[in-house]
């Protein structure tokens, strides 16, 4: 069996104004689509770590920890993030190593 790598992957909106001005019909309908793929590769096992800035600015990005064998398997699991194949988030992936983690109350 192939040992599994940690990546991350970073979204940002391809449109700034959805943060600032709200987003289209379309656009939350992807974005629902988007919450759902995450939730289902977390309840597998396969996403560790999700979450986002809670800030507007143009830097405003999300957050994507997530085990795959190889560097093909995590580009095709980034790419399939309706969000990503929609056209409403641009992503760039990033071999990555969690190192610290707290095993304590998280406040989440």
């Amino acid at each position: 069996m192939d040992k599994m790598k940690q990546y991350l992957y970073r979204i940002q909106p391809t449109r700034h104004e959805m943060l600032t001005e709200g987003r289209t019909p379309q656009e939350t309908e992807i974005i629902e689509e988007h919450f759902k793929y995450l939730e289902r590769l977390t309840t597998e096992g396969v996403a560790i770590l999700v979450g986002r800035t809670l800030t507007t600015e143009r830097d405003s990005m999300g957050i994507v920890i997530f085990k795959a064998r190889s560097d093909e398997e995590a580009l095709v699991l980034m790419n399939d993030d309706p969000a990503v194949r929609k056209g409403v988030m641009s992503a760039k992936l990033f071999p990555f190593r969690i190192v610290l983690h707290s095993m304590g109350d998280t406040d989440l």
